[in-house]
């Protein structure tokens, strides 16, 4: 496939007419992840992403298309430039994510559990980083610098589309799934 992108419904439909050449990978967090994902999907989060081993353990053979997805889009085209550095060039983005597929009505599995999108966390949170530092620079005037590293952090953030704070609190113990999300593939003969 020459397609970088591919639409969600069309994704669904290549994956159930050949289930067995077509893979289907979320890079999300666990704790998004165990919120909602695609039934089709394996977990494999981005901050730990190895191509080569992704690969391996979901059986992957040359000539198959490794679909990537995650909340909208801009990790799953990180991932896709991780496995095409690693010389992997069937890989295609799932446009929109997990969103997207489903507002499509494709079928997802939804948990009870609520978490806060990764991207709420980070606005949140600089949110109240750079409050608290305009606060605190009226008891000492070089607390505003907590305000203008976090504002360096949020630019730095939108150049190159890499958010530290978003690593960060994707490590933290409320972005993990209460059970454990496994990554396999079953099948009865």
């Amino acid at each position: 496939m020459n397609n970088t992108i591919i639409n969600p419904a069309d994704c669904y439909q290549h994956i159930s007419e050949s289930p067995n050449n077509c893979h289907l990978i979320d890079v999300r967090t666990p704790g998004e992840f165990e919120q909602i994902h695609a039934t089709q999907a394996k977990l494999f989060p981005l901050d730990s992403l190895q191509p080569n081993q992704v690969l391996d353990e979901i059986k992957h053979k040359p000539g198959d298309t490794l679909y990537i997805l995650c909340h909208s889009g801009a990790r799953a085209q990180k991932a896709q430039s991780k496995f095409k550095s690693a010389g992997h060039e069937n890989v295609i983005v799932v446009d929109g994510g997990t969103q997207a597929w489903d507002t499509a009505n494709l079928p997802v599995i939804k948990s009870e559990r609520k978490v806060i999108s990764l991207q709420r966390q980070v606005q949140i949170s600089a949110g109240v980083l750079i409050t608290l530092g305009v606060i605190l620079s009226l008891i000492h005037p070089l607390f505003i610098a907590i305000s203008a590293f976090v504002g360096c952090g949020l630019i730095f953030a939108g150049l190159t589309n890499t958010c530290g704070m978003a690593i960060l609190l994707a490590k933290m113990p409320w972005n993990k799934p209460k059970s454990p999300v496994k990554n396999c593939a079953c099948s009865i003969n």
